[in-house]
């Protein structure tokens, strides 16, 4: 079984930046991509970013050119780095991993570290 585990979340001000980082955990297994979620309040979970084994990375529209996603294969480790933050990305980020390098086939999560941007 994998065990995800996410740190770094806070209370940082609108245009600010946080970095969230994401250990993976557990024997016999194998991860290949891995990437970070989100849900905000009232709203469905939705795709921030992913990361293949490889590097390739894909972001949603609206973190594009402000957030970074990076991964230590040696670490098992998935970060996130946060610029510029809008109000509205106010939400619960998760993170996610897959035995597949298909960032919509993840199968296991973490338990979620919230992040709130103030004004």
């Amino acid at each position: 079984q994998v065990q995800l585990v996410e740190s770094g979340g806070g209370l940082v001000q609108a245009g600010g930046s946080l970095g969230l980082s994401c250990a993976a955990s557990g024997s016999g297994f194998t991860i290949k991509a891995m990437g970070w979620y989100r849900q905000a309040p009232g709203k469905q979970r939705e795709l921030v970013a992913t990361i293949t084994s490889g590097g390739m990375t894909n972001y949603v529209g609206s973190v594009k050119g402000r957030f970074t996603i990076s991964r230590d294969n040696a670490k098992n480790t998935v970060y996130l780095q946060m610029n510029s933050l809008k109000l509205e990305d106010t939400a619960v980020y998760y993170c996610a991993a897959g035995r597949t390098d298909l960032y919509y086939a993840m199968e296991y999560w973490g338990k979620g570290t919230l992040v709130t941007v103030s004004s």
